[in-house]
């Protein structure tokens, strides 16, 4: 049996390929704060521990050793040092979560692959994950310590939308207000269902191939954002009112998250995921996104009490709009 450590294991991906991985039949535990509202799935061990605190994860995992340990929530050469310095010799696989969006931007050619070269001048978020990876290939090369580098592009689950503004702009559209679309909405963008995730990552635990080697893991579907946008409108039951602006626009109003936009989401991608089906022949995303703005809505719907309507955002928006508008010739 597989003996799995995820640090962390209850975020948006990991929520997902814990069950995969149980009901694979591995041996699963979770080293976390316990602060996620995701809860964790019957059947895994819980730790308590703090992977920013080294010392509290050494009392509680003593001498413990894994088949597989998971770092989903390491984000800076800091972090990754630590597992190195805790994780040396007490796993055969280490499988650190980077972002695609480590990806040059912009995108020099299509599909993007695992050999596309590692450049994001716009969003530090990406050259933090850049910097870890040149650390652990690194410790691979000098120490043969046993890495798998995987990168996500934009997964998602019911509780995530992929827009600008999240549930405030899910709101503005059921009010019939209007919403932002950056560009001219006409860039592609790969959106992966979590589960869908989760049944290729599942079959990188404990695969000796996987060593050394670093694989993103997305969806073969490719749609606009204005699709995007529509498809969430048309599982509300309105139709789209949409205001396009450019990123740059949208940047100096939203500076927090200007650099996503223009590191990541303003650009087309489309991925070959050629590498991750050769290692794991079965996979194949199957939740298309019409399907997953379903669940997203019919969860919005049900549950609006639970959700926070950012009115700030909202009147930033408003504001946005008025500019941008004005600034058209009439």
């Amino acid at each position: 049996m597989t003996k799995v450590l995820f640090i962390g294991g209850t975020g948006i991906i990991s929520s997902a390929c814990a069950p995969e991985a149980l009901g694979r039949g591995m041996d699963v535990t979770f080293l976390n704060r316990g602060s996620s509202f995701r809860p964790a799935p019957q059947g895994a061990r819980l730790l308590a521990g703090d992977i920013r605190n080294p010392a509290s994860v050494h009392q509680v995992l003593k001498d413990e050793q894994f088949d597989v340990v998971v770092e989903w929530v390491a984000y800076t050469p800091k972090h990754v040092q630590t597992d190195l310095e805790l994780f040396k010799g007490r796993t055969n696989q280490y499988i650190f979560i980077s972002s695609a969006s480590a990806y040059h931007k912009p995108v020099t050619s299509l599909p993007i692959t695992e050999s596309t070269p590692l450049h994001n001048p716009w969003w530090q978020y990406s050259r933090d994950k850049i910097a870890c990876e040149d650390l652990l290939m690194a410790a691979y090369r000098s120490d043969g310590f046993p890495i798998t580098i995987v990168r996500p592009s934009h997964t998602y689950d019911k509780y995530t939308l992929p827009i600008l503004g999240d549930y405030t702009t899910l709101e503005r559209m059921r009010q019939g207000k209007k919403v932002i679309i950056h560009g001219d909405g006409t860039s592609l963008w790969t959106l992966t269902h979590h589960k869908d995730f989760a049944k290729a990552f599942t079959g990188l635990l404990g695969n000796p191939r996987a060593i050394g080697e670093a694989y993103h893991i997305t969806s073969d579907e490719s749609l606009t954002w204005n699709q995007i946008f529509a498809m969430l409108a048309d599982a509300l039951g309105v139709s789209l009112d949409a205001v396009h602006m450019s990123s740059e626009f949208i940047n100096a109003y939203l500076p927090e998250d200007g650099p996503g936009l223009l590191g990541d989401k303003a650009h087309s991608v489309i991925f070959d995921n050629t590498k991750i089906k050769r290692l794991v022949p079965d996979y194949v995303a199957s939740i298309p996104f019409v399907q997953g703005a379903r669940e997203m809505v019919a969860w919005f719907l049900q549950n609006r009490d639970k959700v926070t309507i950012d009115q700030a955002l909202d009147q930033r928006f408003e504001e946005m709009i008025a500019a941008y508008e004005s600034s058209l010739p009439h």
